[in-house]
């Protein structure tokens, strides 16, 4: 198999397999390639980066495990800072903000988990959210 990177008129660049060059040709010149993106069947081979293999060194060039370690510490560390005076409402999250805003609830600072379609439509409806720029590790599961 062999991986060939396309171009059609439309300058759209896409990625094929074939068999070998020669079926490419072929399906090249009966015009069964298509863009996938707008459907041209005038085709011609875009230019293509070569595969190089990576150094045999790149160990490396990965940090050690001890600066992983910190890294993550100090991105717990943030989140902990960030979510000071903040009460962790789990699921809750969509309806507790909906009536804060609604004025059904006292407003107050909290965090939580919601669906993406929540979050659109707490957004839509004019409710201020924000995402979390961490990943959040509820307070029953943190070890």
């Amino acid at each position: 198999m062999i991986v060939f990177d396309l171009r059609c008129g439309a300058a759209h660049v896409f990625e094929a397999w074939f068999a070998s060059s020669a079926a490419y040709d072929a399906q090249r010149s009966e015009s069964r390639i298509a863009c996938p993106v707008c459907g041209d069947t005038m085709i011609d081979k875009a230019v293509m980066a070569p595969a190089i293999g990576a150094k045999s060194n790149g160990m490396a060039d990965r940090p050690p495990a001890a600066a992983i370690k910190a890294a993550l510490k100090h991105l717990a560390a943030a989140q902990a800072r960030s979510l000071e005076g903040s009460q962790w409402v789990g699921d809750t999250f969509a309806n507790r903000a909906r009536a804060m805003h609604d004025g059904d609830e006292p407003a107050a600072p909290i965090h939580g988990k919601a669906t993406v379609a929540d979050a659109k439509a707490l957004v839509d409806d004019g409710v201020p959210i924000a995402p979390l720029p961490l990943p959040i590790v509820p307070p029953d599961t943190a070890h």
